[in-house]
């Protein structure tokens, strides 16, 4: 079975979207074990609530996976989108920062952090997380396309 290292550094190299999708899915199927089964039940739970639209209870489940396991990157990346989805976006930025703290790789959390920067107008901040995606899969789907345009808008506003 491959490592999150492994399928990361294939990632890396992957150039066809239909194996950048397949290395991902190994990754989140990774991820998306607490490796508890009472902490895989509140990861069940919250991902159902938030599938609902009832984000008050996935806020509840994922708080309760990180206050367990404090370590598990993606108790707070699956928080940080429920608090995105409900609106909530600082909460929601604080939570990205911690899934990154735990797992500096996580593509999710990154592509999720750029898009609140952009709502919010923070086109640099916005660039510069982009770019770290970009080492982390240069070749994600649209990825190129989002940095010229975020390039060309920062262009304009220097000129």
């Amino acid at each position: 079975m491959d490592t999150l290292d492994d399928l990361f550094a294939r990632l890396q190299e992957a150039t066809a979207p239909t194996e950048i999708e397949a290395l991902q899915d190994g990754i989140w199927q990774i991820w998306l074990t607490a490796g508890h089964p009472v902490l895989d039940k509140h990861l069940e739970t919250g991902m159902r609530a938030l599938a609902a639209g009832d984000y008050t209870l996935a806020i509840q489940q994922f708080t309760l996976l990180t206050e367990v396991s404090p370590d598990y990157a993606e108790g707070w990346n699956k928080r940080a989108t429920a608090y995105y989805l409900r609106g909530e976006y600082n909460a929601s930025l604080r939570d990205v920062r911690e899934t990154l703290r735990l797992e500096p790789r996580h593509f999710g959390a990154l592509s999720g952090w750029a898009t609140m920067l952009r709502m919010l107008g923070d086109d640099r901040g916005a660039f510069r997380v982009l770019s770290r995606l970009e080492k982390i899969c240069p070749a994600w789907p649209g990825l190129q396309n989002q940095l010229r345009d975020l390039r060309d808008r920062l262009d304009d506003q220097n000129s």
